[in-house]
């Protein structure tokens, strides 16, 4: 292949499947001379992107996909890495007519194993999966893992969070896209219990009612609902600050940065905290590991429920349990232990 100056990325969503992509990012600018590397992405994702040293240019797609291709025919591109291959992004590849190669997403082994049962899924984690759509450019894994890029202005200092937890604390995603992916509010209590040390809540504006709500628990003495009451026998010891909602994505990265483990349900922080190398708990409901979205280069604890036939429901997630159960959550088992 001729030299490249100037290559694009395309990734329009989400906080997780960006994260995920930096490998790619990093490789084809670290490896290729002199190149220029560009991004093209959703408004609400390009934070992310603006703060990674390897990328030199980022796209927004606004309202109206035509603005985004006008200002991408003028970069004049060499070659296009499709890391979505949607309708989107084969209508980016088409109007810029540039070689280009896309993402196999799997569609169909997950839809087998979403409604089937039948694992014909590859034993690769999607990192892997975004490389392979790089790999005409010459350019090969390496061993660093994921990125992500704090700025200083977000770092969180240790006064910002209360006295107890300045020294050491745990960091609980709570949040997640769908219900599906998270512990109900009994079984975050009953987690939060049983970690022993301070407890940091993470999560974004969504969260803060439940982060509230699990955070009051562990404060109040007199209870209205008989299982609140039946939920006092674990002892109540875990002492919870709320942060969900009081900080944004970058600021909720650095706590999770400065977590000593991080407990998390499957969503973006999950894969925030993999490029931290934290040491992580994951907590999976209806989605499972074998779709290859789990934590990346960093040591990791899978906490599941495998014995409902059930499961996987979604290869993405509901509001609510098809079958009214959610025994995927219900019934995980806790089994961990922190030095």
């Amino acid at each position: 292949m001729k030299k490249l100056n100037k290559v694009l990325i395309l990734r329009f969503s989400s906080i997780g499947d960006i994260v995920l992509t930096t490998p790619v990012i990093r490789a084809i600018k670290l490896q290729l001379d002199d190149v220029e590397v560009h991004y093209a992405t959703k408004r609400a994702y390009a934070n992310i992107l603006e703060n990674n040293h390897y990328v030199d240019k980022v796209h927004v797609l606004e309202d109206k996909i035509d603005d985004l291709i006008q200002d991408l025919k003028a970069e004049n591109y060499d070659y296009i890495v499709d890391l979505h291959n949607n309708l989107r992004s084969r209508i980016i590849k088409l109007r810029l007519n540039k070689p280009s190669k896309s993402f196999q997403k799997l569609n169909f082994e997950k839809w087998l194993m979403v409604n089937l049962k039948v694992d014909k899924l590859p034993n690769k984690h999607i990192v892997d999966r975004y490389m392979e759509a790089a790999s005409e450019l010459g350019v090969k894994k390496d061993q660093f893992g994921l990125d992500y890029f704090i700025p200083e202005k977000d770092e969180i200092e240790k006064e910002w969070l209360p006295e107890s937890h300045q020294k050491e604390y745990v960091a609980y995603v709570i949040g997640a896209q769908h219900n599906t992916k998270k512990l109900p509010f009994k079984r975050m209590v009953e987690l939060c219990d049983k970690i022993n040390k301070p407890i940091v809540l993470v999560g974004g504006p969504d969260d803060a009612k439940m982060g509230e709500r699990v955070e009051d628990f562990f404060k109040k003495t007199d209870f209205s609902e008989p299982y609140e009451e039946k939920l006092t026998e674990l002892g109540k010891k875990a002492k919870v600050f709320n942060s969900c909602g009081k900080f944004n994505l970058n600021q909720s990265a650095s706590i999770v940065k400065g977590a000593t483990y991080v407990f998390t349900h499957d969503t973006g922080l999950m894969h925030i905290a993999a490029a931290f190398k934290k040491n992580i708990f994951c907590i999976w409901g209806n989605t499972i590991p074998m779709f290859g979205m789990y934590p990346y280069k960093t040591k990791f604890t899978i906490l599941e429920n495998n014995k409902v036939n059930c499961r996987p429901c979604s290869k993405i997630g509901y509001q609510k349990c098809p079958k009214g159960h959610f025994n995927c959550m219900n019934k995980i088992v806790f089994d961990f232990w922190l030095p």
